[in-house]
């Protein structure tokens, strides 16, 4: 199937203990810390994409360039909504956006995957 610009992924999370700045060693304080709000943005993303990917095929990251611009303190219902904007070849570009329940902003970022064949990915490893 043709990946094309336009399909999005929304999910929601609660921020917890393990998320924050201080479990995760990024910080010393207990807010959600911009590791977790990355591997959050990147997850997102690849919910717009994996039930289009062929069985053999999956996406990895290659680029994000993320503002993490409000804190969040656990308990906190975060949505994050990540959007394809681009396909160049194997290169996907999306932009992804975290909010609290409030609707306001926490983070934003600009993220690149590329597509790979599972196999030989694997295989440039060993």
């Amino acid at each position: 199937m043709e990946l094309t610009p336009g399909i999005i992924a929304e999910k929601k999370r609660q921020v917890t203990e393990n998320d924050t700045a201080l479990h995760l060693g990024s910080g010393s304080l207990p807010v959600l810390a911009t590791p977790a709000v990355v591997a959050w943005m990147e997850h997102c993303a690849t919910c717009v994409i994996n039930s289009q990917l062929q069985p053999h095929e999956t996406s990895v990251g290659t680029a994000i360039d993320v503002l993490h611009i409000k804190a969040s303190a656990v308990g906190e219902w975060m949505t994050c909504r990540a959007e394809l904007v681009a396909v160049e070849g194997r290169q996907l570009h999306f932009t992804i956006v975290a909010t609290n329940e409030n609707g306001e902003s926490v983070a934003t970022a600009k993220h690149t995957r590329v597509l790979v064949d599972v196999e030989r990915f694997m295989a440039k490893l060993k």
